[in-house]
């Protein structure tokens, strides 16, 4: 397995984590059907969405694969009138990760990250490992305090 940028900030960090590796479907790149093929619960993989607001600027969500943003209940997080996605053409030069392959760790700049509450259900959560076809598994508990997140109802 290769070893990702996230995988070395989280050993540095001296953060437990399992990676797990699955095949990469180019017309399927998303999470539920990571998680199918990782034979994980839908609820315990979690999305990396980038989101932009009026005045607070880049953020980060985390929410289950199968979830969706609610924008307004994410730029009540984030202390902001309006947040809207990120498009995707400006995923990677913000973000220095592509779609399907995006992490909250290790982004070129560190921006307010939120974390669906739904994430305390669960003892481990999977988030990106960085690139396609890998995610790490760790506790939402470490992912938080790594990442700097807040707990927020974001669906």
């Amino acid at each position: 397995m290769v070893k990702t940028n996230v995988m070395r900030l989280l050993d540095a960090a001296k953060i437990a984590y399992e990676a797990k590796e699955y095949p990469v479907d180019e017309n399927d790149l998303s999470g539920s059907h990571a998680a199918d093929l990782m034979g994980v619960d839908h609820g315990s993989v979690f999305k990396t969405l980038v989101l932009r607001g009026e005045k607070t600027g880049y953020m980060v969500c985390c929410i289950p694969v199968d979830g969706e943003v609610d924008l307004k209940k994410a730029a009540r997080a984030a202390g902001d009138k309006k947040v809207e996605m990120l498009p995707m053409k400006e995923l990677l030069p913000v973000t220095g990760y592509v779609r399907g392959g995006c992490s909250p760790i290790g982004m070129k700049k560190r921006f307010p990250t939120y974390l669906d509450q739904s994430a305390e259900k669960y003892e481990k959560i999977a988030v990106s490992a960085g690139m396609r076809g890998v995610q790490v598994i760790l506790s939402p508990a470490d992912l938080g305090r790594y990442v700097g997140a807040e707990m927020a109802d974001l669906m």
